[in-house]
C-alpha cells in the first residue's frame, strides 16, 4: 500500500474512464532565457513558419478578432497574427511581450478568445485558465491512446508535462469546462509533429 500511495504522490497516475492523467511536475521548471532561445530556433524553421500558419488559419475558420496566446513559445503566434497579445510565465517571454506592448494579464481579466499552442499541457490549473476565455478555446496538445503510449512517448516530459489527454478525454474535459467541440484535426501531425491534435472549443451559452 505504501508503494501505491507513494506513486500516486510521485508518478503518473491515469484514469481510463476520464481518458486523462496527471504527472505530478516539480514546481522547479525549466523556463528562462534558454528555453525561450530555443523556442526562437524551433519557430525559425520551415515546419515552425508552417505550424504558426496552420494555427492561424485554425482561428480563423472559426473567429476574428481579440486573442490572447497563453504560453507564447517564442512568441511566433503573437508577432504574425494581428490583435493578438499573450500571457507567460518564462521570464523571458514576458520580457519579450512587455517590449511589444502585447502583455495581457490572462488571471486579472477575461478575453474573447485563448490559444492554447503546446501549453495547455503545461499548466497547473487549466480549468482557471480556460475559464478565462468569454467565447474561444483553441488548442494543440498531445493525443494519448492509454497510460502505455504515454510511458513510450517522447511527449512525457517529467519536467514540463503535468496533463495527458486522449481524443475523448479532452473533449470531455473541455465539456465539464463549458466548451463544446466545433473543430478537431491532426494538421500538425502531418506537417510533421508525432501526435499532435488541434481543436477549436466554443463556449456554450
Amino acid at each position: 500500500m505504501k508503494q501505491f500511495s507513494e506513486h500516486i504522490k510521485h508518478g503518473l497516475v491515469w484514469l481510463p474512464e476520464l481518458g486523462m492523467g496527471r504527472y505530478p511536475v516539480p514546481k522547479d521548471r525549466p523556463y528562462d532565457q534558454d528555453y525561450f532561445a530555443r523556442y526562437q530556433q524551433l519557430a525559425d524553421t520551415e515546419l515552425g513558419h508552417e505550424l504558426t500558419a496552420s494555427r492561424i488559419r485554425l482561428v480563423a475558420r472559426h473567429y476574428s478578432g481579440t486573442v490572447v496566446d497563453v504560453g507564447i513559445g517564442a512568441g511566433q503566434f503573437v508577432e504574425a497574427r494581428p490583435d493578438t497579445k499573450g500571457y507567460d510565465v518564462n521570464p523571458a517571454g514576458v520580457e519579450w511581450l512587455k517590449k511589444r506592448g502585447a502583455w495581457a494579464n490572462l488571471y486579472r481579466d477575461r478575453y474573447p478568445a485563448l490559444t492554447f499552442w503546446d501549453s495547455l499541457e503545461h499548466i497547473d490549473r487549466p480549468d482557471v485558465a480556460v475559464g478565462h476565455a468569454e467565447k474561444w478555446v483553441f488548442v494543440s496538445v498531445p493525443i494519448f491512446s492509454g497510460a502505455e503510449h504515454i510511458l513510450q512517448s517522447r511527449h512525457f516530459r517529467k519536467d514540463e508535462h503535468i496533463w495527458y489527454w486522449t481524443h475523448e478525454g479532452l473533449v470531455g474535459w473541455f465539456e465539464k469546462q463549458g466548451f463544446a467541440l466545433m473543430e478537431a484535426n491532426r494538421v500538425e501531425t502531418q506537417l510533421g509533429r508525432e501526435g499532435i491534435g488541434s481543436y477549436a472549443f466554443a463556449r456554450v451559452e
